[in-house]
């Protein structure tokens, strides 16, 4: 069992910044493929970001590369979300989740946490 809980959602003016950090406990952290998906109001739940289990690779979906960067802590049983030059579209509620395959799909990740708001005003 893995417990993920989120946390450094808000509310940010277009072109601002935002980090999201995610805490684990339970099954050791680096055993984990680690990801960030996010869901807008009225839409499916997408892909954002994932991470090796080491933190050598990442990756991004095409909306936001470049402009968010997913790292982790495995000392510190963490990841996070470093999102930069926020747009409107890119308000939803953000959720890391915790698997054992390097994947982007939804249903493959074994472990969720409750989801923090991100609010980008125009």
């Amino acid at each position: 069992q893995v417990q993920l809980v989120e946390s450094g959602g808000g509310l940010v003016q277009a072109g601002g910044s935002l980090t999201l950090s995610c805490a684990a406990s339970g099954r050791t952290f680096s055993d984990n493929i680690m990801g960030w998906f996010r869901q807008a109001p009225g839409k499916e739940r997408e892909f954002v970001a994932a991470i090796s289990r080491s933190g050598s690779v990442r990756r991004y979906a095409d909306s936001v590369k470049v402009r968010f960067t997913i790292s982790r802590d495995n000392a510190k049983n963490t990841v996070y979300l470093k999102m930069n030059i926020l747009k409107p579209e890119d308000t939803a509620v953000y959720y890391c989740a915790a698997g054992s395959s390097w994947t982007t799909k939804i249903g493959e990740y074994d472990y969720w946490g409750q989801g923090t708001q991100v609010t980008v005003s125009s």
